[in-house]
């Protein structure tokens, strides 16, 4: 397709390559025919990085966001025309654990990024990847817009607030005269094959399944925009796409699903243990720090503007989770599962 053609032969950077999104983003990009640079801390543990060879595609640079001239040094030899930054401490729990580190990489972290960007030549579409929990909630029942306030709770959510505030100050005070398009994209709860993350619903059930335990649910009526990996990748692509062509096209952007997947946990629990045959789950709320119990999206902006709207529905997002784990579990071939389901998704 047309978003896929505009990427071959482009030197694209990647923060955060080694983490979950970042593997199925650089496995689409090696395929789209870019030449990917990717920086991140090296992958800990069992990790989609390794298991999908992306490594092997791409020129791949341990590297601390938080360490500038390192950084900077990397955006010198690669010199990057596009930029997609996926670098953080994406976890709310972890947050509360070590606040310090969690607001250096997600505050610090932008502001080393965008200062690379805006010393060095050429670059022209810079995406910064937030989170849907930047906004103030207010536990409503209708969709946050990108317009309404931003203030998250927990020290995650809170960072990547303060990361759209650097990258709109960023936008106005320095990259909008270079010609440096710059958009945000706050994207929901996303799920798909590798994810072996702590304190996530589907890695928690995938786990449990394959040790067949019952899957334990901390907040099983908690609303969240949860959607395929895939789904937002594919966003990410087209805005950084659309603004290269036209800095008109460049904004800040909601990515989820249709109203109708914005599921309880526990419903997408049924839809997994539907999918994974002989697996069941329980209620076991474990009295944890504060996280939002009612998060939706509305996604009028990105579809009217960009042209994107979902693919999947959650259902077929969970089949296909499970479809790459039991990939996984056989030791079959994780990077042609993944070829495959990103080949499928692209001809939805």
């Amino acid at each position: 397709m047309e978003t896929m053609d505009f990427y071959k032969g482009k030197n694209v950077l990647v923060t955060g390559h080694t983490g979950f999104k970042g593997s199925w983003l650089c496995t689409m990009l090696e395929m789209a025919g870019a030449n990917v640079t990717g920086y991140a801390l090296p992958p800990e543990g069992e990790n989609l990085f390794e298991l999908s060879s992306a490594g092997e595609h791409m020129d791949s640079v341990e590297g601390d966001i938080r360490d500038y001239s390192h950084l900077k040094s990397i955006f010198n030899k690669c010199r990057p025309e596009l930029v997609f930054h996926l670098a953080a401490q994406p976890i709310v729990r972890e947050s509360y654990r070590n606040p310090v580190y969690t607001y250096e990489t997600n505050v610090m972290g932008t502001v080393n990024l965008l200062e690379c960007v805006r010393s060095t030549e050429g670059v022209m579409s810079v995406l910064n990847v937030t989170t849907d929990k930047v906004y103030e909630n207010r536990e409503w029942s209708w969709g946050y817009r990108e317009t309404d306030a931003l203030d998250g709770y927990d020290p995650y959510s809170n960072s990547k607030s303060c990361s759209e505030l650097i990258t709109h100050s960023y936008k106005k005070s320095f990259l909008e005269e270079a010609g440096t398009a710059v958009s945000t994209a706050r994207a929901g709860n996303v799920i798909g094959g590798g994810d072996f993350a702590k304190d996530r619903i589907i890695p928690d059930c995938v786990r449990a399944a394959m040790a067949g335990e019952e899957i334990i649910i901390r907040n099983p009526a908690s609303i969240r925009p949860f959607q395929h990996v895939l789904e937002p990748l594919m966003a990410y692509l087209m805005i950084v796409e659309k603004q290269a062509q036209s800095a008109k096209m460049q904004g800040y952007y909601n990515v989820g699903p249709q109203e109708d997947d914005c599921i309880t946990a526990g419903e997408l629990a049924d839809l997994f243990c539907s999918a994974w045959h002989g697996a069941s789950w329980k209620n076991v709320s474990d009295g944890g720090p504060h996280e939002a119990s009612f998060l939706k999206l509305d996604c009028s902006l990105i579809k009217s503007k960009i042209g994107w709207k979902p693919r999947w529905n959650i259902k077929k997002a969970v089949e296909k989770t499970v479809e790459w784990t039991k990939t996984y579990q056989d030791g079959k071939n994780i990077r042609e599962c993944m070829e495959a389901q990103i080949q499928e998704f692209l001809m939805e």
